[in-house]
């Protein structure tokens, strides 16, 4: 009697092990997928970040080209965007808010971009 007992202790132990060795394979395969998608995430928002460049750059010289600041207006949006970030209670953002204006005063104390060397227009 005592080995029978034995016998169905440990066919349940091996059921339970069977079933978690199942678990584990799949969590194993959701880490995996998850690793695919986040790799496949990575790549998209690298092409989407290279393509955004490209188009700002595109934009600034279209700009320049119709007597723009492409800079001053791209600067101007940053801030108008940081201020509405701000206001809606994120004090993380409104930290940023402070450098982009902080950046932009000192542009304009300077009247030169960094880059450039040149005045800015004045609107």
């Amino acid at each position: 009697m005592g080995l029978g007992s034995t016998a169905k202790k440990i066919q349940g132990l091996s059921d339970r092990a069977e079933a978690m060795y199942k678990q584990v394979q799949q969590l194993q395969q959701r880490i995996i997928g998850l690793e695919e998608e986040m790799d496949d995430t990575h790549e998209t928002v690298k092409r989407l970040d290279h393509q955004l460049t490209e188009q700002r750059a595109l934009l600034v010289a279209i700009a320049e080209e119709q007597g723009l600041d492409g800079e001053q207006i791209l600067a101007e949006a940053a801030i108008d965007e940081a201020e509405l970030e701000a206001e809606s209670g994120d004090d993380d953002d409104a930290d940023d808010a402070e450098s982009a204006a902080a950046i932009t005063e000192a542009e304009d104390e300077t009247g030169e971009k960094p880059d450039e060397g040149t005045p800015t227009s004045a609107e």
